[in-house]
C-alpha cells in the first residue's frame, strides 16, 4: 500500500468571526463526531478560542474553559445535530502543555478516553508524542506577523493537514 501525502489547506482568519465560521463549517461534518484534531500554536495563538467556537457550534452549552491545569475537560453536546435523536456527543478537550510524566498517561486513563467514541481536541500534542492515537486533522494556528495594529490583532494564519480519510472529510467540509 502506498501512503499518500496529507491534504493541506492554508489560509487566514482576518477576524475572530472567520475563526467562528471555520468552526461552524467543521461542526457540520459528520466525521467530526469521531475525530481526533490536534491544535498547534504558541500560547495565545487562538487554539482555545477555536475550540470554544467549535464546541458552541456542536451544541455545547455552559462554561467552556481551557484545560491547561486540569489537562482534560470533558464536554457533552446534548442537542448536537450530528447525533441521532436522544444521543449526545462526548467531547474531550486535552491540553498537554504541562504533560511531562508518561506514567500520567495510564494513571489518568487517557488511553481509555482516546479509545472511546466522541471528539478529541488536543492542544500541545507534541508533548504527548508516542502516546496519541493517529491524528485525523492537524490544525496550525499562528498570529499573523504582518499585523502590528492592536485593534486588529485577532488575525491568524492557519494551516490544516488531513492525516486520515476522516481528516480529508473534515478538510473538505471547511473549504
Amino acid at each position: 500500500m502506498v501512503a499518500t501525502a496529507p491534504a493541506t489547506w492554508q489560509g487566514r482568519w482576518a477576524h475572530e468571526a472567520d475563526t467562528q465560521a471555520f468552526a461552524q463549517r467543521l461542526a457540520q461534518c459528520p466525521a467530526v463526531a469521531h475525530a481526533t484534531i490536534a491544535l498547534h500554536g504558541d500560547l495565545g495563538a487562538g487554539k482555545t478560542t477555536f475550540v470554544r467556537h467549535l464546541l458552541r457550534a456542536l451544541g455545547v452549552s455552559g462554561r467552556i474553559k481551557s484545560p491547561t491545569y486540569a489537562v482534560v475537560e470533558p464536554h457533552t453536546a446534548v442537542d448536537c445535530p450530528l447525533m441521532p435523536a436522544r444521543e449526545s456527543l462526548s467531547i474531550w478537550h486535552f491540553d498537554f502543555y504541562r504533560f511531562s510524566d508518561p506514567r500520567e498517561w495510564e494513571e489518568a486513563g487517557f488511553r481509555e478516553l482516546f479509545a472511546s467514541a466522541g471528539l478529541k481536541l488536543v492542544e500541545w500534542p507534541e508533548r504527548a508524542a508516542g502516546f496519541l492515537p493517529p491524528i485525523d486533522l492537524d490544525l496550525h494556528i499562528d498570529p499573523d506577523p504582518m499585523i502590528n495594529d492592536p485593534e486588529h490583532d485577532d488575525a491568524r494564519l492557519v494551516r490544516a493537514e488531513a492525516r486520515t480519510p476522516a481528516g480529508r472529510l473534515l478538510l473538505e467540509a471547511v473549504l
